[in-house]
């Protein structure tokens, strides 16, 4: 069973801030490395979207409307409704995410 995967306008802008960031300090090349990873994960939810565990931050709070995947140190944040997959959020998980997701999900 195959899902559709769509990126909200916030995590395309999270995933071209993160190419950039690499870019800039790392190189061409670990740039493309990190996104053709992040892509890949993108692929697996297409395949397995209920292999995500639902974010500690939220769990706290009773809210089991999102899952998450890893490619460290980066999280991807995402719901399902039907046959498709929304990505919400792609960031760095050594951020203040309590925050971030009541910016980001909480508050949409």
């Amino acid at each position: 069973m195959s899902y559709r995967v769509h990126l909200t306008e916030h995590a395309v802008q999270d995933l071209e801030e993160i190419h950039g960031f690499i870019l800039k300090h790392d190189g061409t090349a670990a740039a493309r490395h990190v996104l053709e990873n992040i892509e890949e994960a993108f692929r697996t939810l297409a395949m397995y979207p209920e292999r995500g565990a639902y974010p500690r931050e939220l769990l706290d709070l009773g809210i089991r409307e999102y899952r998450e995947i890893f490619y460290k140190p980066y999280r991807i944040m995402y719901n399902t409704r039907g046959k498709q997959v929304t990505v919400m959020l792609i960031a760095d998980g050594r951020r203040d995410m309590r925050s971030l997701l009541e910016r980001r999900l909480l508050h949409a």
